[in-house]
């Protein structure tokens, strides 16, 4: 008897390294500045039109006249100008939906530089050999990108299985190219793999029910209320670095308060950025081969519903009432924010669904001070920050800490506690028919 494999529609982005030469780097800075302009002049133009005025239609029309009129927003290609209006209306939408604030001016110095590529077919992907592909890039010419993952392209590209477009963007490491791709896939069977309660700690990075914990090589523990900011750097960056910052300090004592940022402490700063971009990458990259690990082997993956915004916040205080150990909180707190604990769960989510999986949140109190062998809370079993020792005159069970709170984790799972994904849901959504204060 043959089964019938269901196929649904995936889509995902693929991020690659763009080797440009510094004429292209230029008309590729010159069209995100551009683009962040264009932005500007549609949001003041949009609050200083009557309501009655605005109008999709109109906003074109204004953008085409503006592309003519202005020399530097025609650099900016046709397509990428319409991106920038469809992207303005979508935010406009998603504040009159309540899922986000009303857009706002971009600022030079906090605005992420990219440029947007909406139609695929203009990209014409070809690819080298084996370790660079070429990519077509508006108004700028063919570029060369790191090919580090298969995309459907040339004559494997078909109706459901393309490049629908793609995003220009630019960090401390250079620009990159950001594809967004389409593909028609079987519905994965479901997956048989054992259940699993994760632990999301700073010590130990992930600890699993079953012992089998997920480190990333990080030094032994450090003193209460220091933390390891450069822990994915060698001792030689990390000495670099080091010595950057000390020189930006020296150089930034020169600099009368308001004055303009001089060349070489600029340059500094790039530096230090690129070293932390760098530190950033690794993180992501042991991020995601430690997920997909996860997914792969286990069908069943339970984590906590964390409020990560409450637990980094400042213990300084008010003036009246100053706060206690701040130093050693904001030490934990720099050590909470290098986790990422948030994008460990986005990634495990959408991999546990595309492996046959699937992924379940649990309330969080009580899982690191509850003994999960004869599962009473006893006062002083945590006095060791890396040691549980159950202090109940029964039990007297001692091991890893988040070990006990991962199985506890796993625990409240299987007991029914797992949370609807409406319980789970951070984002509070503004009753339909209610607008807020720039409403249309």
């Amino acid at each position: 008897m043959s089964t019938v494999r269901v196929h649904e529609e995936r889509r995902f982005g693929h991020r690659a390294r763009l080797a440009l030469t510094p004429a292209q780097i230029r008309l590729m800075d010159d069209q995100a500045h551009a683009a962040r302009a264009m932005w500007n002049c549609l949001h003041d133009w949009w609050s200083m039109l009557p309501k009655d005025r605005r109008s999709l239609a109109a906003a074109d029309m204004a953008i085409r006249q503006a592309r003519k009129e202005i020399d530097w927003l025609g650099v900016l290609p046709a397509q990428a100008a319409q991106a920038v209006l469809k992207t303005y209306f979508q935010a406009w939408r998603n504040c009159w939906d309540g899922r986000a604030d009303a857009p706002n001016f971009k600022a030079r110095i906090r605005t992420v530089m990219s440029v947007d590529i909406p139609q695929g077919r203009d990209l014409n992907i070809t690819r080298v050999h084996r370790r660079w592909g070429m990519v077509n890039i508006p108004r700028i010419g063919r570029v060369r990108f790191r090919w580090t993952k298969d995309i459907p392209v040339g004559k494997h590209a078909t109706t459901g299985n393309r490049v629908t477009g793609a995003r220009l963007v630019k960090d401390a490491l250079g620009w990159h190219i950001a594809f967004r791709v389409q593909t028609i896939e079987a519905r994965p069977e479901p997956h048989t793999g054992p259940q699993v309660g994760i632990d999301a700690g700073v010590n130990l990075p992930l600890a699993l029910s079953d012992g089998n914990h997920r480190d990333h090589g990080r030094p032994p523990r450090l003193p209460a209320g220091t933390a390891d900011r450069d822990k994915w750097l060698n001792p030689q960056e990390k000495a670099k670095l080091l010595g950057l910052e000390r020189r930006a300090a020296r150089r930034k004592q020169h600099r009368e308060r308001g004055e303009k940022t001089s060349r070489r402490l600029q340059h500094t700063y790039d530096q230090i950025k690129q070293l932390r971009a760098k530190a950033t990458r690794r993180a992501v990259e042991w991020q995601h081969k430690t997920t997909t690990s996860i997914a792969t082997q286990y069908g069943t993956v339970v984590v906590e519903q964390l409020n990560i915004k409450n637990m980094v916040k400042s213990a300084k205080g008010t003036t009246e009432e100053p706060g206690q150990n701040v130093a050693q909180k904001s030490g934990l707190n720099r050590s909470i924010s290098q986790e990422a604990w948030g994008r460990t769960v986005a990634m495990l989510t959408y991999k546990t669904a595309r492996q046959g999986g699937a992924l379940h949140k649990v309330p969080a109190p009580g899982t690191s001070l509850r003994c999960s062998t004869c599962g009473f809370t006893t006062p002083g079993s945590r006095e060791d920050q890396a040691t549980f020792v159950c202090k109940s005159p029964d039990c007297g069970w001692s091991g890893n800490a988040d070990w006990n709170a991962a199985r506890n984790v796993l625990h409240l799972y299987r007991m029914g506690h797992a949370l609807t994904p409406a319980a789970g849901r951070a984002v509070v959504r503004r009753p339909r028919g209610v607008k807020p204060a720039t409403a249309r």
